[in-house]
C-alpha cells in the first residue's frame, strides 16, 4: 500500500485540497491536511542525476497529481486527475509530473525535473503553492514530510 505523507513549512503551514489546487494554511484541528502520496520514478536512468531523486507527487481523495507546464512563457505547476501508480508503471519517465527530491537537513525541496531550477514553493497564507525560480527570498521552498498514520 501507498505511505501516504502531510507537507507542511516552517511557518507551521499545511498544504490543503481547495477543489483542484493545493494550498496552504495555518494547521489548525479544523484543518484536514491533503493526503500526499510520493512514488519514485522506476526509469531514472535519462534523467540529470545529482538533483535528487526523481519522484511523482499526488493526492488521495481525490487522486490527482502534481505536474509542471509552461504557460505564456512561465513554468506552472498544476494538479491534474491522474492516478500516481499509473505514472509510476509507465515505461519511461514522465517528465511533467517528475520532481527532484531533495533533503536539506529535515526539509524536503521539490524541483521541477521538466523546469531545472524551478521548485516548488509557498508564500502567503491561503495562497496556492507554485514554482520559483528564485530562491532565497520570501518564497519558502523547504517543506516537512510528516508521514501519516
Amino acid at each position: 500500500s501507498l505511505s501516504t505523507w502531510e507537507v507542511s513549512d516552517r511557518d507551521q503551514q499545511v498544504w490543503i485540497l481547495q477543489g483542484e489546487t493545493l494550498v496552504m494554511v495555518p494547521r489548525s484541528s479544523n484543518v484536514t491536511p491533503a493526503t500526499v502520496t510520493i512514488l519514485p520514478c522506476k526509469y531514472p536512468e535519462p534523467l540529470e542525476q545529482g538533483r535528487g531523486v526523481p519522484i511523482y507527487l499526488g493526492t488521495q481523495d481525490p487522486d490527482m497529481c502534481l505536474f509542471c507546464e509552461e504557460v505564456d512563457r512561465w513554468p506552472r505547476l498544476w494538479l491534474k486527475e491522474q492516478n500516481i501508480l499509473d505514472l509510476y508503471n509507465q515505461v519511461g519517465p514522465v517528465r511533467p509530473f517528475l520532481f527532484y527530491h531533495s533533503r536539506d537537513g529535515n526539509t524536503s525541496t521539490f524541483e521541477s525535473v521538466a523546469f531545472p531550477g524551478w521548485l516548488i514553493a509557498s508564500s502567503q497564507v491561503g495562497q496556492p503553492i507554485f514554482l520559483t525560480s528564485d530562491l532565497g527570498t520570501t518564497n519558502n521552498t523547504n517543506f516537512y514530510l510528516n508521514l501519516k498514520a
